[in-house]
């Protein structure tokens, strides 16, 4: 469009807006910026930022979309800056030039209009003139696609040529009840689990998915959590400081390649969630901040709008137009990228107005309170939508305070997330096993604390990216005693975090004991796989995954108090513990960890059941690189009342090391 709009915005009519009348639309059809629709007995043009027939999705409206009218090929553009003068498409066809081609304007803010000749795979921006007479240029909030940083377009992108080719399962998946089954979950920073060696700076989707699917089922994991994948300027940020929200970074390749990696996935029956970040966004002058000279996503008040933590923009949820961008961007991950769950990031800096803020740096909310109701109401929001839409699909709340609910239903009062990240037991787990075995005996109740909260949430276990950078080190270089106690702290660790209650995370690089600690602009160091007690830790981790996927009592009520009961707690002297993990049939695993390098005999330990058992997994085994001592053969149960239970064992128990055992069946 050629014609210059008035300082103003004007409301534009359908043919001025290129636009097309359909009048038998119904919510769901695919209508566009401008079109008029019929609704009941009245014509209406449709407006993007308040129409009912957007349904979250406005990504299918707003943005680039490829069209042809009156014969001609072209793009279609919309875009809302409501604050904005003027508003024309830059592109490499018209020179980068603000007034080549313009959008219309609208009494609703959206700007839209069709640019003849621009097709898939055109780089472009949007000129955006302020009412301070600024001119701004600007990325597209809603592009598909971005140009490679540091260069910072938007690309046209066509995103209905894939043909995908996991229908079997997106099928399982839409029948899982995640809370009864197992999610085992390996983390990974994309740009530093592998580089190329001929020069190039990062492997391809494709080439990834390859990789990284044969190495995650080498470890049995049930799914790959893809640390921020939306694209991103900085590549310090992990991800985290998101300016397109719709595009896939293309440090990989293309959204398409993107596609054939989750496709991949499926097809090897590992899911793939997604870090999702919807706390903060950059200040980068291309981005969303102060879009149209206002701030348009973000507060103006830096009391509502800074982020004092990450220096970075935080969305206004209060701003109806705001949370329709946040939850069509979920929805677009999900529905056209079919991700299967999303790990929300930094939820406790969304509840509470005054996170990280002193007195006199916030705004206290309508009752005087620091709760954040619009972040409250925006969460509660997404997680019921996403659930009713899309059967089968987890959300994770990074939430580490007391707030409660957070993976309760909406309906009796909660957010609806599916699972929270249990950062308690993180923190408390991670400063025992830290200590030296001598001084446990003195912090017995840093793990047993656990139980006073251990239902009151959907947790998720996670050892993740976070515990391994800012000068923490590695997990194993954090291990106390000599290079044997390491790797066995480490093995106990693991076992531990298996056996207890809640869904399961670690992040690449621990499953191997990686020395140092973790670097984004690195890779893992891959040649430690060679040395046994590397090889060892591997072995034992897939060990874990492929027995928790095996046994239901060490997944099937993770989330309901019957599935766990405490057999000893209390032998601080010796810093063990023994557990009961039991399934929905009533099958019991017997578990005992023994934190301290001192092996015992005849240990006697109380047991649900008379018979025989076996030890189905110990941490101490040679193969895993430890000492070998351990139960042999069959144990027959004493008739010896011990710990409340009517029957007992006498257990050969291994240094720094878990044994599970389970009764035999004929």
């Amino acid at each position: 469009m050629t014609q210059k709009p008035t300082p103003q915005a004007q409301t534009s009519s359908p043919a001025a807006a290129g636009a097309k009348t359909n009048p038998t639309a119904h919510p769901g059809d695919t209508v566009h910026p401008g079109d008029t629709v019929q609704r009941g007995d009245t014509v209406q043009r449709v407006d993007v930022a308040h129409s009912s027939v957007a349904a979250d999705e406005r990504y299918h409206w707003l943005g680039a979309h490829l069209e042809t009218q009156d014969n001609v090929a072209g793009t279609r553009f919309a875009v809302w800056a409501p604050n904005a003068t003027e508003v024309s498409v830059l592109t490499d066809g018209n020179g980068w030039q603000h007034g080549s081609d313009w959008l219309s304007g609208s009494d609703s803010g959206i700007w839209s209009g069709f640019v003849p000749g621009v097709t898939h795979g055109t780089s472009y921006k949007y000129g955006i003139r302020t009412k301070q007479g600024e001119l701004l240029h600007k990325a597209d909030p809603f592009s598909f696609y971005a140009e490679h940083p540091p260069a910072t377009a938007s690309i046209v992108y066509d995103l209905d040529r894939y043909q995908w080719s996991d229908a079997q399962w997106m099928r399982k998946r839409s029948d899982t009840d995640a809370l009864h089954s197992p999610v085992s979950i390996y983390e990974v920073h994309l740009p530093s689990w592998k580089r190329p060696w001929d020069g190039r700076r990062y492997h391809s989707y494709r080439e990834l998915a390859e990789m990284l699917v044969e190495y995650v089922q080498s470890l049995g994991f049930t799914h790959i959590e893809l640390m921020p994948i939306a694209e991103f300027p900085y590549d310090g940020s992990w991800g985290y400081q998101v300016t397109s929200y719709f595009a896939p970074t293309s440090r990989f390749g293309e959204p398409d390649e993107f596609r054939y990696f989750v496709d991949y996935c499926h097809q090897h029956d590992i899911g793939v969630i997604m870090d999702w970040v919807p706390a903060h966004f950059p200040y980068d002058s291309h981005g969303l901040a102060r879009f149209d000279g206002t701030g348009l996503y973000e507060h103006d008040d830096p009391k509502q709008g800074f982020h004092p933590d990450w220096q970075t923009h935080i969305f206004n949820y209060g701003r109806h137009e705001v949370r329709d961008f946040l939850n069509a961007n979920a929805r677009f991950w999900l529905k056209e990228y079919h991700i299967d769950g999303l790990r929300v990031d930094a939820v406790a800096s969304m509840l509470y107005l005054d996170y990280s803020r002193n007195d006199g740096e916030w705004v206290p909310n309508c009752f005087g309170g620091n709760e954040n109701f619009d972040a409250i109401h925006f969460m509660k929001e997404l997680n019921t939508h996403l659930h009713a839409d899309f059967p089968g699909v987890m959300t994770f709340a990074e939430e580490s305070t007391s707030y409660g609910g957070v993976s309760r239903p909406v309906y009796s009062g909660g957010l609806g997330f599916s699972f929270k990240w249990d950062m308690g037991w993180m923190h408390d787990t991670l400063r025992y096993i830290k200590r030296d075995p001598i001084h446990r005996k003195y912090h017995q109740n840093e793990l047993t604390f656990r139980s006073v909260y251990a239902y009151s949430e959907n947790f998720m276990l996670p050892l993740s990216h976070d515990e391994v950078v800012h000068g923490k080190g590695s997990l194993i270089s954090g291990m106390p005693g000599d290079d044997w106690q390491k790797f066995a702290n480490l093995r106990l660790l693991y076992g531990y975090q298996y056996a207890i209650p809640g869904k399961k995370l670690i992040f690449m690089g621990c499953e191997f004991g990686q020395w140092s600690e973790w670097k984004y602009d690195g890779e893992l160091d891959w040649t430690l796989q060679q040395y046994p007690p590397h090889e060892g830790l591997q072995h034992f981790v897939a060990d874990l995954n492929r027995f928790y996927k095996d046994h239901p009592a060490l997944h099937e009520l993770d989330c309901d108090p019957t599935g766990f009961s405490w057999i000893a707690a209390d032998d601080a002297a010796k810093s063990i513990y023994t557990f009961c993990r039991t399934s929905r049939a009533q099958q019991s695993i017997v578990v005992v960890a023994n934190f301290t390098p001192t092996p015992h005999t005849h240990y006697r330990v109380g047991v649900p059941e008379s018979g025989n058992y076996v030890e189905i997994l110990n941490s101490d085994a040679e193969v895993y690189g430890g000492s070998n001592i351990g139960n042999p053969g069959s144990l027959t149960t004493h008739d010896q009342a011990s710990h409340g239970r009517p029957f007992s064992l006498e257990l050969n128990i291994p240094p720094l090391a878990i044994m599970m055992l389970a009764l035999e069946t004929q």
